[in-house]
Formats: C-alpha cells, structure tokens, sequence
C-alpha cells in the first residue's frame, strides 16, 4: 500500500476500497512459516501443527476476511441503540454521530484503555515503593541515587531526612499525579517535560489534572449525547496521551528505578534454545515487577535451590516472557529472555516450563488451553488478571497483603518445584536456537560508554550518527511474525543510527543478534567506529515498555545538549507491529514531545478523513510529531531515513 493513503473525499466507498486495500495486505499462517526471521518460530508453529495444537495466526486466518467497518472505525457501540455502522445509505448513527466523531470517540477509548493499562500497574509500584518505605513491605529499596535525583528534581527539601523518607515523599509526588483530586500542576510534567513543550501543551489547553481523572474524562465525554465535536473529542485524546507519558509511563518507570534500581549491564543468553532441561524451570510473564522480584529473589536462595536439588532438578532457572521477564533479566543477572506476549504460546507450547507466572496485561487466555496439553502449572498473582484453571497466589485488589509477598513468592516456588517432580515424563521440544543478548542500558550507564554525553553529541552534530532511533512496540498477527521489526533495524543500522530499543519488539532484535558486538556484522560505518570501541552494540536495550521514559529522557538530553528543540532533531519513533492500546498511547505521547511515529499497521480511522488527516498531518503545527504509515518495512525505513536527513540539512549539519 501506498504511504499514508489519503481518500479524495469523505464518502464510504472511498474508505471501503481503502480499507479491502489494507486488508489484502495481512499475512497468513503459511506466511508466517516461510518468512518470519527466526528459525525458532518456524520450528515451534510448524510443531504445533504436527500436535493439532492451535498457534495465535490459526485464530486470525479464522477470523478473515476481517470487517470493514471495525478496520475504518466507523463502528459504534457505545449505547443499546446501536451497534451502528457507517454506510453510503446510513451517514449517521442512530443518535446523530456521523464519522469523524464515531472514529474519534472510538479512538479516544482506545488511548483511555492504553493510558489505564500502564496506569494501573504503575499504580502498584509506587503503592510498593511506599509501603516498603514505611516497612509495610519487606522489598529492599534499592534506588537510592534516583529516589535522591527524583526528589529534588520535585523540590522536596531532603535535609535531615533519612532514604526510606525521601521514597516515601517521591512515592506520594507520582501517586498524585496518577490520581489528582484537586486541579493542579502536574509534578512531573512541570519538573521534568522540556520547557518549550511544557509551554506548548499550556497554549492548547491540554494540561492533564492527573491520569485517572483523564481516563474518568474520557469515557464519560464518549458516552452517548455528551461531546458531539470530533475536534474536542481529540484534544481530549491529546490532554490524556500527557497523562498517559508523564503519570502512566514516567510515573511508573520512576517508582520501579526508585525501588528496585537502575537496570544493570549484563549478558544473557536468549531463544527457545537457551531453555534448560533438568533444571526446575520458572517463566515470568507479564508487566508488574513487584512480586516477580521477590519470585526471583527467593528461587535464588540456598533453601529452594537444595530442595529443587532434592527432587532431581539441577537448580532453578527463571525466563523472561513480555515486560516482567524483562524488567526482571535487566535487574537480576541470569533470567533468559524467551519470547514477546504473541510468541508465549509456542513457548509453552516446547514442553520445559514447570511453572508459568502470569500477572497482568498482554498474557492471552489460551495459553490456558497450551499449558493443558503439556501439564504445566500456570499461577495467576493478580485479582485484576485471572485465568480459569490457573492456581492463584497473588495480591487482593486492595493491596492489603503487601505484607504477605515473602510468603506468595515462597508458595510459588515450592509448586514450581512440585511441578517439576510432576512432569519428569512431559516430552520436551527445544529448538536448537540461542544467542547471546547484551542488556540493562540506560542513560546513567550509557553516559559512562560514551566518555561523556558531549562526546555523544558531538557524534551526532558531526554526522557520525546520522539520528537517534527508539525502535519498540507490540506484534500484531496482520503482520508477519517480527520481520518488519527486523527489516526496518537492518537499514537502521546499515544508515548508523543510535537505535534504543525496550518492551515486545526487542524480542525480535535479540534473538536477530542485534544487540551484541556480532551484530555490528549486519552494517554500519561510522556509528560502528563510535560505538563498538566503546563496547556498545548496534542496538541497545532500555528494559520493558514503559521504559520508553528512558527512551523520552534520552532525547530531551540531546536537545538540550545540542541546544535545539525536540521537535526539530532527527529523532523518531518506530513502532512498525504495534497492536494494543498502549501501542496507540505510545506513539501518541511521543508525537506530542514533537517526534514523529513511523508504523506498518494502520490505525482504525480511515473512516474519517478528517480524523485520518489530523494524525498524519494536521496535528503537526498542534502537537510537533505526525504519524506515518508504510506496510513495508524496507520502505518505512527509507521514509524514515528521508525525513531525519532532511531535518539534518534544515539544522545545517553535515
């Protein structure tokens, strides 16, 4: 498909052709097979097939041909009158709602269910960061320097107080702007935001109050007869993907570096190859580290370690499955990095897991069905995340047995280790594909490689690298299974850009090789004769999804030290698979720093030209940032090499 299509008018058979368009562009589980980039995926979907047993792509080629109208978004059900749809004979809904406010209503739900999700978790770090700080939990707090640089970047007057203090206030800071009840001035974005932004979001009036309140704004705006403007409807999306960056993402990314510490530069071993047989094995799966840490903390005792021993097992090993698994790997030395939310099935699917812990968000409900066909125990910790048929050894949904995390984390250890007796007969099938992974880089640890950020600058200013990437983002089954992740690294690389990568995407660029010293045999120039004396691969990795804060921290401190606002550098975001709505919140809140988004996956809203516009061209002058689209991960790459070139020339560099 042609770039960011445009329709030539507003009129249903215009976006339907648009939209079959898109749709002949989806992928097959046949495509899958022959194209995805890793053997190991291959090897696993083509094993199920064998077993009868079903993969994530036999469930879409099922769903095909996909509809139409909820691909344009012009499907509302909203109220019992409907569901509504958009037609050339029905232009508007039942209550009078024509496209563009159906497409931006819905929409707008969307970036309220993303910016809730991040949120919500988030919510329990910092709840953990107090209560650990008032000895309500028995965690270590192990982030001293950023609980200190935190809390007087919010003005809190340290003197005379002790650390577990300063957590505690820092604590309060962030759990305000999650839930502000009275207007006020949002902590983090006026302390932290850079301040051309920070004036620009005041002049169109999208200063968030706090995060629940614009979750809270937008589902009643959206309810049936309330704003009837598609307009407003959108600045209301603007105002709430602020809340979104500054109280979901940075809020929470911050109360997890302030109670478990920075990431920690380590090497690990990663794929389905690097699965261990004989060992009670333990995979952590999705996005809340406070009870993982203590998983993993306690499987690493002497205590567990010789009663798995005494069973038959040669130890313990954890892996890492979507955000805790990599929240855990890049904190704790040692826990494998397997797999993203869409390929945990097939990993299951290998029969050496013994346990699989499931938390919160982006753990799919047939994993269930998987996990049944090769007897492994799966443990939900979570009240907001059940899973029927799964054992539950998790946190009320008060937070009320915070106290009890040392007793949780020792119940799931000992039924790992029962597990593992249980299952010595399980046939096991592991595919023979592992490497290595360079991991737990963030802007503290980076400046150290660097020598100095100016040296970083000055790289950049002089064309040495040409621009600074942060390649992320979900998988979507439209797609095929990582190869446009991979594609668009691979001409990144080969154009010596400074590639960050965090969260479901970086699965793809580990297991390619991407982010170790081997992977600088894929190209690079220039950027390699920076970079690799410093011992930096071609990619680096910043963590979990929501460590796109470090990602937001990373080129607010290039601005700044080149002088120039971020809306004019040569930066971008890249998320060519995306698929949920945090994936939407994401690109949203980068865009609204002033940093283009760059996709293979079109947003639901070619129903609404004027929606459609907006993203991908009227919300430059508003936000700084737009959104582009090519289905083609070669040519979304070349669209993005273009475009920072050419923000190069306009700031006269070389």
């Amino acid at each position: 498909m042609e770039e960011n299509h445009h329709h030539e008018a507003n009129d249903f058979t215009d976006y339907n052709e648009a939209v079959t368009a898109y749709r002949k562009t989806f992928a097959s589980k046949a495509d899958v097979v022959a194209q995805t980039p890793d053997p190991a995926i291959r090897d696993m979907v083509e094993y199920f097939s064998q077993r009868g047993i079903e993969t994530i792509w036999d469930r879409f080629d099922k769903q095909k041909p996909h509809c139409n109208f909820g691909l344009a978004g012009i499907c509302c059900k909203n109220c019992s009158m409907g569901p509504c749809r958009i037609t050339k004979k029905a232009t508007k809904g039942t209550c009078g709602a024509d496209a563009d406010l159906i497409v931006a209503r819905n929409l707008l739900r969307a970036v309220a269910a993303g910016t809730s999700s991040h949120g919500w978790r988030g919510r329990e770090s910092m709840l953990a960061l107090k209560a650990a700080a008032e000895g309500r939990l028995n965690l270590p707090i192990e982030g001293e320097g950023k609980i200190r640089a935190t809390a007087k970047g919010f003005g809190i007057n340290a003197d005379g107080k002790t650390l577990n203090q300063l957590a505690s206030e820092v604590a309060d800071k962030l759990l305000e702007d999650l839930s502000r009840t009275l207007p006020d001035k949002h902590n983090a974005i006026y302390n932290f935001a850079p301040k051309e932004r920070v004036k620009r979001w005041e002049q169109l009036g999208i200063m968030p109050i706090g995060t629940m309140h614009e979750v809270f704004d937008c589902l009643h705006r959206s309810t049936t007869g309330t704003d009837g403007d598609w307009k407003n409807t959108m600045k209301q999306l603007e105002r709430t993907g602020l809340a979104f960056a500054w109280g979901s993402c940075f809020g929470t990314a911050t109360a997890q570096d302030c109670l478990f510490g920075l990431p920690r530069q380590n090497t690990v071993k990663a794929n389905l190859g690097a699965l261990k047989d004989g060992y009670v094995n333990i995979a952590v799966h999705g996005h809340s580290p406070v009870l993982v840490s203590e998983i993993v903390r306690q499987g690493r005792s002497e205590k567990y370690i010789n009663l798995a021993k005494s069973v038959g097992a040669q130890g313990i090993q954890f892996y890492g499955i979507c955000c805790s698994g990599l929240s855990a790997m890049y904190r704790y030395a040692d826990v494998i990095p397997l797999s993203n939310a869409v390929g945990a099935e097939l990993v299951l699917g290998t029969g050496a897991l013994d346990l699989w812990v499931a938390d919160v968000q982006d753990v799919f409900p047939t994993i269930m069905e998987v996990a049944d066909c090769v007897k492994t125990t799966v443990v939900t910790t979570n009240d907001a995340a059940r899973l029927p048929g799964s054992e539950f050894y998790g946190y009320d949904h008060n937070h009320s047995n915070f106290d009890q995390t040392s007793q949780l984390a020792q119940k799931i250890i000992e039924r790992a280790i029962r597990s593992f007796s249980e299952r010595k007969d399980i046939p096991r099938h592991i595919p023979p594909y592992s490497v290595d992974a360079m991991t737990g880089y963030s802007i503290e640890n980076l400046t150290k490689s660097f020598g100095g950020l100016q040296n970083f600058f000055d790289a950049i200013v002089d064309g040495r690298i040409r621009g600074v990437i942060n390649l992320v983002g979900c998988n979507n089954p439209r797609l095929v299974h990582e190869k446009q992740i991979v594609e668009v690294a691979q001409e990144l690389v080969k154009n010596n850009f400074f590639i960050m990568t965090n969260g479901c995407a970086s699965f793809a660029l580990i297991k390619m090789g991407f982010c170790n010293m081997q992977g600088w045999q894929k190209g690079g120039t220039t950027a390699r004769e920076f970079l690799e004396p410093k011992g930096l691969p071609p990619i680096v990795h910043m963590g979990e999804c929501l460590d796109n804060a470090r990602a937001n921290g990373m080129f607010k401190t290039v601005a700044e030290g080149t002088n120039n606002a971020i809306k004019d550098m040569p930066f971008a975001f890249v998320s060519p698979e995306w698929s949920n709505e945090k994936g939407i919140c994401a690109a949203l809140g980068f865009r609204l720093a002033g940093i283009d988004s760059y996709h293979c996956v079109y947003p639901p809203v070619q129903g609404s030209r004027n929606v459609e516009n907006y993203l991908y061209n009227g919300a430059r002058e508003n936000c700084g940032g737009v959104m582009k689209i090519n289905t083609d991960g070669k040519n979304l790459a070349k669209m993005i090499i273009s475009d920072l070139e050419e923000k190069r020339k306009k700031l006269g560099w070389n």
